[in-house]
């Protein structure tokens, strides 16, 4: 009978796709419909409702993603310890995985610290001005660095996924096999 990984595989696929997209369309939608708005003052507010509102699904897409990861990496344990790669990609994609939870949360926080300053004047979601309260402008200008990091992190997450599921492809099954019978 076939084993296969459907549900996991669907679960982390979906969660990575939501994540990503999720976050670049904010960076680009939700922050820049912010900076579009007419009164400087409900700019923040704006782009903190916008956030506010991604955030619940955002938190869902993550949990998806890594429950379908961590299900990934059990199922294709032995791969993991046999297969020339498997072990080296998966604990770089780990590694990434953490990076952009990290950065999420990181964003997260400061979303908080620029919500502070709504009823202030901004030119945008991330970008103060004069009149921005200083520890509002200050998550404003990390912000604007970060809306970035998290997107182009899963981007990354999307091109390894890509090449783990290359490695799955039967040449690279018979490629392995053959490395293990010549070791």
């Amino acid at each position: 009978m076939a084993r296969t990984n459907t549900v996991v595989r669907t679960l982390h696929d979906a969660g990575l796709a939501a994540w990503f997209g999720g976050t670049l369309m904010g960076a680009v939608g939700v922050n820049g419909a912010a900076d579009d708005v007419h009164d400087s003052t409900e700019r923040l507010r704006v782009a903190n409702a916008g956030w506010a509102r991604w955030a619940p699904v955002n938190a869902v897409a993550i949990g998806a993603h890594l429950v379908g990861g961590i299900g990934l990496l059990r199922a294709n344990a032995d791969r993991a310890r046999t297969e020339p790669g498997v072990k080296a990609a998966s604990i770089v994609k780990s590694v990434v995985t953490g990076a952009a939870v990290a950065a999420t949360a990181y964003a997260g926080v400061l979303g908080t610290q620029t919500a502070k300053g709504e009823g202030h004047p901004a030119r945008g979601g991330v970008t103060p001005a004069a009149g921005t309260p200083s520890a509002a402008a200050d998550a404003q200008r990390k912000l604007k660095v970060v809306q970035w990091v998290i997107p182009a992190l899963t981007g990354v997450l999307v091109v390894l996924s890509a090449q783990q599921g290359e490695q799955q492809r039967p040449v690279g099954q018979v490629e392995a096999w053959v490395n293990r019978l010549a070791n």
